[in-house]
């Protein structure tokens, strides 16, 4: 009697979990695509490679092409999710159909990168980087540079002007912290991931602008920092908020966001630039991937599994490539976030 019981039970429970996989999409030979951003690339591209490799049979393909790019092929839905450095605008949002989610991935900055013969060391402000970018101050040895860099030999020299000829998340922080602390930056040409540039060079991606910079003496652009590393250039010390001159590293990232962490918006779209403390690196930001909150098939299963693996395990190589980790307050509003995905 017993054992007729028992066998019962095990035919219930077997009917049971053939039921449950037969309502569970598989995520055998799932390739998820996605487009934008460029500043997060390296670590998008390893993160991509490793979660691979822990799931052999999920793909996720990736082109860097811009955050401007991403959050057109995110709207236009050509893509299973989109990357951006510069928070969709509500205006963005409201062109998109259905509801999207920004979720943060790691903090980076973005930094001044300049090509000048001998020099290595250099100290700079936000309104003698406004006056640059505005085509103001157009010579290396204008005084406003010599009195921030006196110990310096600054040469008689035209600058050469870089920046991004396409849409770009770098662009919006950098023009971000420029509006923050220019009025005349603000009143002539604002924010945004596309700007009309007063002077430059057009460079195509984070990986253009440092190319440009690179082979153009006396030239000055802007570039997430590794991208300044892999390149070899140097770029300079950034006055913050408390008056101090703060190179940008994995520290100085993470201090700028202590602020923002403790007043984080539900939806993430924040910007931390020219934060407070006397530690914090002015130019930095958060990276977000943005993902719709209904999917279909497992693409929601996917992207929440890849997602809850990137909060943990990826978290851990952020530093390796010069991005700062998520602060653990954001970490747990992420959770949150995510398991809203179907």
């Amino acid at each position: 009697m017993k054992n007729a019981y028992t066998q019962e039970i095990m035919v219930l429970a077997t009917a049971l979990l053939m039921a449950l996989g037969s309502t569970t999409p598989s995520l055998a030979g799932t390739t998820l695509n996605g487009a934008g951003a460029t500043f997060p690339y390296p670590i998008y591209s390893k993160w991509f490679d490793d979660y691979h490799k822990a799931k052999p049979d999920i793909k996720i393909n990736y082109q860097s092409i811009g955050s401007g790019g991403g959050i057109r092929q995110f709207t236009t839905k050509t893509v299973d999710f989109g990357a951006t450095d510069g928070p969709m605008t509500e205006q963005q949002l409201f062109a998109v159909d259905g509801k999207s989610l920004h979720i943060p991935t790691v903090l980076g900055a973005v930094v001044p990168l300049f090509n000048i013969e001998g020099v290595t060391d250099l100290k700079l402000d936000g309104e003698t980087l406004a006056g640059i970018f505005l085509g103001k101050i157009t010579s290396w040895d204008d005084p406003a540079l010599k009195s921030l860099n006196p110990e310096v030999n600054l040469p008689s020299e035209r600058i050469t002007v870089v920046h991004r000829a396409d849409g770009s998340g770098t662009t919006y922080c950098w023009v971000d912290y420029l509006c923050k602390v220019s009025p005349e930056w603000k009143k002539k040409v604002g924010k945004g991931t596309s700007v009309n540039w007063p002077v430059g060079l057009g460079g195509k991606g984070n990986e253009g602008v440092a190319g440009l910079v690179k082979q153009t003496k006396n030239s000055i652009g802007y570039t997430e920092v590794i991208y300044a590393k892999q390149n070899k250039l140097a770029y300079a010390a950034v006055k913050n908020q408390a008056g101090k001159f703060i190179l940008a590293d994995i520290e100085s990232i993470s201090a700028a966001a202590e602020g923002a962490a403790k007043n984080m918006p539900k939806d993430f779209r924040v910007s931390i630039t020219n934060a407070p403390g006397d530690n914090a690196y002015p130019i930095s930001t958060f990276t977000w991937l943005l993902v719709y909150q209904n999917n279909t098939g497992s693409t929601g299963m996917v992207l929440k599994d890849f997602l809850t693996w990137m909060l943990e395990d990826g978290q851990k190589s952020a530093p390796t490539l010069g991005y700062a980790p998520l602060p653990e307050s954001v970490k747990s509003m992420v959770k949150s976030a995510i398991l809203s995905i179907k």
